[in-house]
């Protein structure tokens, strides 16, 4: 772990990006492949799909979606006991992302006018969940729940097959409990493809969400225009700001949980106290050898591992706001307190009981975040993210001829005569 001393005058933005940079930017071997997919797929529809499917995931399909028989033996192959909590998890999801509904509304904003927003569900998304490294039920609860809160009509899922052309059981369970019946077993950025233009048996979607790997976000960045996305998600991060008062067991367990998931999986340890710093690293020294992913935490942990040292709380959360992380947690005596300072992060855990990973199953909020610093400007997946709204003005004859003149003065300095017109035969009849 590198230890960091921040300097009375604090870290500068500019500082800290170069600090917490992980070159996760996508190269442009990267776009260049998944450019030539993206077109292959475009070009020569389920042909290129299963041509790319056997290339990539050694699977020789002719029909790539996943049948209701398929869906019923993953269900029993699991076993109710992850069922049963698949059903607590999605219940807890869909709770809390029924508090982000939206409702249309109009009002009189003026005598005559009446303004509002009328708010609809994408009538037809699609969901990407990877199956690189591991298999994740907990993105198919997180990415398709918010897209039956909020109503969206037609739902496609896709995923990467095995060797043996079949998805992870745990996948198709999740999708079961969701709700989601239409599912493809594809992978990659023929995925993205298949979901963005469409093919000869799938029907392409209005918008794209969901986590992959370097190919599949660059594959995302590339049909956006076409579709719309919800974010280009990077690697994982925590960032735990903890003092003496924390247990160092704890906080390093804490931080390897996300260093597990990627070997550029980045975790950021904030403090004010060096004694206790340097015991959370030597309990993570401790810990991760006996974790079975243990490569992994250590690629992670030793290129992108940072204690940043500081003075006091206010410059610990300045440090904070400048990472913007995807997770935060704060283990500060009265800890609540501090959430006032927090002005950039994906998903905050407040007080030592909220470790990270209640986040990522079962507390309700999303887990696909903002990453690389993206908390600055961007937000959770949520309901949100698959509704779009319409603003609606309505005007009476009396509040149109009220207003005609300036609208037409406007026009006519933007040199829009068409638009002035528009106003003047209204005021002719």
């Amino acid at each position: 772990m590198e230890w960091i001393q921040v300097p009375e005058e604090g870290l500068s933005l500019r500082e800290i990006r170069r600090l917490t940079n992980r070159a996760v930017n996508l190269s442009a071997d990267v776009e260049q492949a998944a450019a030539a997919i993206l077109e292959d797929v475009r070009a020569n529809g389920d042909e290129a799909v299963r041509r790319l499917t056997k290339k990539f995931d050694g699977a020789d399909l002719q029909d790539f979606r996943v049948t209701e028989e398929e869906i019923d033996e993953a269900v029993a192959s699991v076993g109710e006991d992850l069922m049963a909590v698949l059903r607590e998890a999605k219940e807890n999801i869909e709770a809390y992302h029924k508090e982000q509904v939206r409702k249309s509304w109009i009002r009189e904003f003026r005598p005559g006018v009446r303004l509002g927003e009328q708010y609809e569900p994408i009538q037809r998304v699609g969901v990407y969940v990877p199956g690189g490294r591991a298999a994740y039920p907990s993105t198919v609860l997180m990415d398709t729940v918010p897209a039956v809160v909020a109503g969206c009509p037609s739902i496609a899922m896709a995923t990467p097959p095995g060797r043996d052309g079949k998805v992870n059981p745990n996948i198709l369970a999740a999708a079961k409990v969701a709700g989601v019946k239409e599912i493809y077993k594809v992978g990659g950025a023929q995925a993205i493809a298949m979901l963005a233009y469409g093919t000869e048996t799938v029907e392409p979607v209005f918008k794209i969400a969901g986590p992959g790997n370097a190919f599949v976000a660059m594959a995302k960045r590339l049909v956006y225009g076409t579709v719309g996305i919800d974010m280009i998600a990077g690697p994982s991060e925590v960032c735990c700001v903890a003092d003496g008062s924390a247990n160092p067991k704890w906080i390093a367990a804490d931080l390897l949980s996300q260093a597990e998931h990627d070997p550029r999986a980045a975790v950021f340890l904030i403090t004010t106290d060096a004694e206790f710093g340097k015991a959370v690293q030597a309990e993570m020294e401790v810990q991760m050898k006996q974790l079975p992913r243990y490569e992994i935490i250590k690629s992670s942990v030793g290129d992108y591992a940072k204690a940043f040292l500081c003075r006091d709380a206010a410059q610990c959360f300045d440090v904070v706001n400048k990472i913007a992380p995807e997770h935060l947690e704060i283990e500060l005596p009265d800890p609540e307190s501090y959430l006032p300072l927090v002005k950039n992060a994906g998903a905050i855990f407040v007080g030592k009981y909220t470790s990270e990973p209640l986040g990522d199953y079962m507390a309700g909020p999303n887990h696909t975040l903002p990453t690389s610093g993206t908390a600055a400007f961007s937000s959770p997946l949520g309901v949100y993210d698959f509704v779009k709204h319409s603003s609606v003005e309505i005007y009476t004859e009396e509040a149109f001829r009220k207003i005609s003149r300036k609208v037409q003065l406007f026009a006519q300095a933007e040199g829009l005569g068409a638009h002035a017109h528009a106003m003047e035969v209204r005021d002719e009849d």
